[in-house]
């Protein structure tokens, strides 16, 4: 009989940078020219972001961000390790990384053997050293679990819910960061070198209009004015069905299983209303008292377009996660939401157990 624990974490790639670097997004934010100068003005700003901010751009406060979300993802981790799972199921977004023009999966299961990955890929883009003062270059291996991934698909479709596979990852292109941080954090002491499960990742097309439009990232909103969005990404409805029947496959098989969501909340760069200065925290306090509330409706009312307007895109991997949970009849035992206005998105953690009664 199949067991199951669900984890919510982040995957904040500034994480893997220094303390200086972290409010790097926002400086690049402030920098564009199309957004108004008294927005920019942090005279104008509330009280707690001028806070953060403070004299020297977010970087004492930075230490404080770390330390929560350490606390967080040490506090998953040791779940995990009490739990001891045979593998572990990852939805994770594929920022123009695996995925590219050629073709965009709503979703897909990625049946792949053990990989050699570059942590700190996109840490070098973005020109800041890496917070463990390892080589640029360092690489871990991520196990990955072919045979599982391919039975979990073969399942899935044939119960009727249509999902892509892969056998193979895109040539000279980074492995999708949201994968590859998650093994990064949860093994956060040893830089991801020691992480011992095996990942089956099932990438989610979070970026959905903007994934090839604004490949994945970071748009100037002169570019945005003139960007031909792409077709809509799975809807929130959607994704939470995908993880009810990524549950109900597994619940045929006798391992035990991690289910996990992958994703900061709302991402001040999406955030297009609020000119990318912050996140949308209003948008994921409600959604994180539903949460807590066992609320679901709530996350089932939510459109595409409302998870686009609050820059909410990477909480499709969370649908995933609470459709499987809903399943599964997993009950939250712990959750935390770190809220920031100057580090570029709310993170959350949850965790959830219970063995299915059926």
């Amino acid at each position: 009989m199949a067991e199951f624990l669900g984890l919510g974490l982040t995957h904040y790639p500034l994480l893997a940078g220094t303390d200086e670097h972290m409010a790097s997004l926002l400086r690049w934010t402030l920098q564009d020219p199309d957004i108004p100068a008294e927005l920019k003005d942090p005279a104008s700003w509330s009280a707690s972001m001028r806070a953060e901010w403070s004299d020297d751009g977010g970087r004492a406060a930075a230490t404080g961000h770390r330390r929560q979300l350490l606390e967080g993802l040490a506090r998953c981790r040791k779940t995990l390790d009490a739990f001891a799972p045979d593998v572990l199921v990852v939805w994770g977004d594929d920022q123009y990384e695996n995925f590219r023009e050629e073709v965009v999966p709503p979703f897909c299961v990625l049946a792949y053997g053990d990989l050699e990955v570059q942590p700190f890929e996109l840490m070098n883009k973005r020109g800041s050293p890496n917070a463990w003062g390892r080589p640029e270059d360092m690489t871990f291996v991520l196990h990955g679990d072919p045979a599982t991934a391919r039975e979990l698909a073969d399942d899935v479709l044939s119960a009727g819910f249509d999902i892509a596979y892969s056998y193979r990852k895109r040539q000279d292109a980074p492995f999708p960061h949201a994968i590859v941080n998650t093994q990064l954090f949860l093994d956060y002491d040893h830089a991801g070198t020691e992480f011992p499960y095996p990942i089956v990742p099932i990438t989610v097309n979070c970026y959905g209009q903007h994934a090839i439009a604004r490949k994945g990232g970071l748009a100037r909103f002169a570019e945005i004015a003139r960007e031909q969005l792409d077709p809509a990404g799975p809807s929130p409805a959607r994704c939470f069905a995908l993880g009810k029947a990524v549950a109900a496959a597994l619940r045929r098989t006798d391992k035990r299983v991690a289910l996990v969501a992958s994703s900061s909340w709302s991402h001040a760069f999406l955030n297009d209303k609020d000119w990318h200065l912050r996140p949308d925290t209003a948008a994921d306090q409600l959604l994180y008292q539903a949460l807590v509330s066992d609320d679901y409706d709530t996350w089932l009312h939510l459109t595409s377009t409302d998870v686009v307007a609050a820059g909410q895109h990477e909480m499709l991997n969370w649908f995933c996660l609470l459709g499987a949970v809903t399943e599964l009849d997993m009950k939250l035992d712990w959750s935390a939401l770190v809220t920031t206005d100057v580090f570029n998105s709310n993170k959350c953690f949850a965790v959830f157990n219970g063995k299915d009664p059926r």
